[in-house]
Parts: structure tokens; sequence; C-alpha cells
């Protein structure tokens, strides 16, 4: 693996539980190429873990504060580390 290769770590709050919030996330996630996750949490946040290229990272990070996701993002908060290469595909938990 590269250097380049990052794990972002997003929890995105907002009215986005029961939206479809997570399959559309997922969608932009496998067309970036990006391997992990998105998964409710029970305080009504999602939970979104992607690996790749950091600039494909930080286009679903973009995406997901566009405005144009289903629901309602009120922020976005993020974290990052080096990539971890242990995800397969990307899920909806």
């Amino acid at each position: 693996m590269t250097g380049d290769r990052v794990r972002l770590s997003a929890w995105v709050h907002g009215r986005v539980q029961g939206v479809g919030f997570r399959w559309w996330t997922r969608a932009r996630a496998l067309e970036l190429d990006l391997t992990g996750f998105a998964r409710n949490a029970r305080d009504g946040r999602v939970h979104v873990i992607a690996e790749g290229s950091r600039a494909h990272c930080e286009q679903l990070l973009g995406l997901l504060r566009s405005g144009q996701t289903p629901g309602r993002v009120d922020v976005v908060v993020e974290d990052w580390v080096a990539a971890q290469g242990e995800l397969v595909g990307f899920e909806e938990r």
C-alpha cells in the first residue's frame, strides 16, 4: 500500500437515519473505489468509515457536506488516520 491511503472517520449529524442516507453514502463510496461502512449510531448520527486514496476520501467528505444527501446534514465531524487495510467492499451496517 502506498502512503497515500488514508482512513476517514466521519460522524454525520442531522436527520440522517431512515432516509436512505447509508445507501446513498455506500453508492458514492463505491463510485470512488473506497472501502468501509456507514452505520447508524443510537444517538441519531451516522458513522462513516472510508479507506482509500486521500483525494477520494476528501471527495466523499465533500459529498457528505454538499447538501445533496438524503435527509439533512447539519454538521460532519471528521478525523483522519493511516489506512488499516482490513476493510473489504463498502457496507451499510
